[in-house]
C-alpha cells in the first residue's frame, strides 16, 4: 500500500477520470444531435447513462496495460482505483433507475 503515497498514483486517478469523461463526451457528441448537456440528461432519465459511462471507461484499459508494460505500477494502480470508483458509480446509477 506504499504506492498510494506516490504522486503517480494520483496522476493515474486523474488520467483515468479525464479519459473516461472525454470518452463520455465523445460518445454523446457523435451519437446525438442534441447538445451534450441535454443528451446526458436524457440518458440519465432513460437509465442509459451507466452503459455510456462503462463503454467510455474502456479507454482506461490500454492505459493500464501501457503503464504496466513501462513498469509504472503506481500509475496503473491509480487507473484501477478510478475504474473501481467508476464501477461503483455505474452500480448506483443502475440501482436508482
Amino acid at each position: 500500500m506504499e504506492f498510494i503515497k506516490d504522486k503517480y498514483f494520483f496522476w493515474g486517478i486523474g488520467t483515468g477520470f479525464l479519459w473516461t469523461a472525454f470518452g463520455v463526451v465523445l460518445l454523446v457528441y457523435f451519437l446525438s444531435d442534441a447538445p451534450i448537456e441535454e443528451s446526458i440528461a436524457y440518458l440519465y432519465r432513460q437509465g442509459q447513462l451507466g452503459g455510456t459511462i462503462s463503454i467510455a471507461a474502456l479507454i482506461n484499459l490500454p492505459l493500464f496495460f501501457i503503464a504496466l508494460r513501462k513498469n509504472k505500477v503506481p500509475f496503473a494502480a491509480g487507473i484501477v482505483a478510478i475504474s473501481l470508483l467508476t464501477v461503483l458509480i455505474i452500480g448506483i446509477l443502475k440501482i436508482n433507475s
